[in-house]
């Protein structure tokens, strides 16, 4: 069963808290786990932003807006307790709880800033299902994926001197290499066996990772990457990195985890990288 969207915890929140009692999220979100039938997966699953479990965030939406309407009240840190509204409500017999229902209670319009609080009479616009973090979340990852594609056609436009420099920014930006000019004197001067290049794994160069950083057109296969493995171990190097604007197919993804010591990262993952260390951003 999908996670149940935090309107449709609204009336089993409200029904949870209809005995007048004290009750707490943790309570509530155990008792609502065990009604909507969820598994472990969907239990642990978090928001993209990894600060909170989706449910359990659709669950403190929900209580919030029981509040603003004055179904529910707070008393004290993650408790809370039905009102005299709360249970006149019930008395209703309500099919459904959800922010249109809602609407009809003054101080809910105004938590809403609703326009049938500004008196114009007009039909209050219908919640998305989702919380407004939730939805904010998509926004963010919508206008991510944007952006990444147009920083890979950029890529794919520059001059395979550029790209290299900027694999090299970008591997420095995470850790490696010490610095820019430190990882310089190296990356792009080997060129021989299908290695590009060869930068510190760490400040003091205890280890090296060997680069291949290419602006393919098509599907890089398992063969590039079987080529690139066989160059480690003439250079006697234990890690390396193959870097495409492209992508891998399934046989060459499977042959770099089977060997366990070569990381793949094909054009979306890089511009996600090049997003999240500020590369040419």
């Amino acid at each position: 069963m999908a996670i149940p969207d935090f309107q449709s915890l609204m009336l089993p929140l409200l029904k949870i808290a209809s005995d007048g009692q004290e009750h707490g999220i943790s309570e509530c979100h155990d008792a609502l786990i065990e009604q909507f039938g969820l598994s472990e997966e969907e239990v642990r699953e978090l928001l993209p932003s990894g600060r909170q479990t989706r449910f359990r965030n659709r669950i403190g939406w929900a209580l919030t807006h029981l509040k603003k309407a004055g179904l529910l009240e707070g008393i004290g840190r993650g408790k809370f307790r039905i009102t005299q509204r709360g249970l006149e409500t019930l008395k209703e017999n309500p099919s459904h709880v959800d922010v249109k229902y809602l609407e009809r209670f003054p101080e809910f319009r105004e938590f809403r800033g609703s326009e049938e609080n500004n008196g114009s009479g007009k039909e209050p616009p219908i919640e998305e299902p989702l919380p407004p973090e939730e939805r904010l979340e998509l926004v963010y990852r919508e206008l991510t994926r944007e952006l990444a594609q147009e920083l890979l056609e950029r890529v794919k436009g520059c001059s395979p001197e550029f790209f290299e420099r900027l694999v090299l920014e970008l591997l420095v930006r995470m850790g490696y290499g010490g610095s820019v000019r430190d990882a310089a004197q190296r990356i792009g001067r080997t060129g021989d066996g299908g290695i590009d290049g060869v930068i510190k794994e760490d400040i003091l160069g205890l280890d090296v990772l060997c680069i291949q950083a290419k602006r393919w057109q098509g599907s890089v296969g398992v063969s590039v990457v079987r080529e690139f493995a066989g160059s480690l171990l003439e250079r006697k190097a234990r890690k390396g990195v193959l870097i495409t604007t492209s992508s891998f197919t399934v046989d060459a993804r499977e042959y770099a985890k089977g060997i366990g010591n070569i990381v793949l990262i094909d054009g979306e993952k890089l511009a996600e990288l090049m997003i999240e260390y500020g590369v040419g951003v």
